[in-house]
C-alpha cells in the first residue's frame, strides 16, 4: 500500500477523535465553571433513561424515547418519524464533535423531554455517559 494513502487514512481517523475531545473537553470546562462536577456516566445513564411527565398530556417520556436503549443503533424521532443516527461516538464518529451543535441539541431535547432546561451538572453527566460509549 502507498505510504502517503496510510497517512491519510490514519488522519482521517484520528481528527473525527479529536474534534470530540475538543469539543466535549470545551463544554466540560464551561459546565465546571458553572457549578457542575465532577461528571458521571452513571449518572448521566440514569438520567438518559429516567422518565419525565409531559405536564400538559401526562404522559411520560425520556430520551430512549427517541433515542432507544441502544445508543448504537439509530432511533426515530417520536413526533416526525425523522431517523436519528446512533448517539454512540463509537458507531457515529461525527456525534459530540461540535460545541455549538451539542449546546443547541441539549437545549431542544432537556425542554422537550424533562420541560425545562437541564442543568450544567446533567449535561456534564450527559455527556460523560455518551463519549463512554
Amino acid at each position: 500500500m502507498n505510504r502517503k494513502f496510510i497517512g491519510i487514512t490514519a488522519l482521517l481517523v484520528v481528527i473525527p477523535l479529536y474534534a470530540q475531545a475538543d469539543a466535549v473537553s470545551e463544554l466540560e470546562a464551561k459546565y465546571q465553571s458553572q457549578g457542575g462536577g465532577p461528571f458521571s456516566a452513571a449518572a448521566g445513564e440514569a438520567l438518559w433513561n429516567k422518565t419525565f411527565i409531559d405536564a400538559k398530556t401526562g404522559k411520560g417520556r425520556n430520551c430512549t424515547t427517541c433515542h432507544t436503549t441502544d445508543q448504537t443503533k439509530s432511533g426515530k424521532h417520536a413526533r416526525t418519524g425523522k431517523v436519528i443516527k446512533p448517539m454512540a461516538p463509537s458507531v457515529n464518529p461525527k456525534r459530540l464533535t461540535q460545541a455549538k451543535k451539542i449546546k443547541k441539541w441539549f437545549i431542544r431535547n432537556c425542554k422537550w423531554t424533562l420541560g425545562r432546561k437541564c442543568s450544567a451538572q446533567e449535561k456534564g453527566d450527559v455527556l460523560a455517559f455518551l463519549k463512554s460509549l
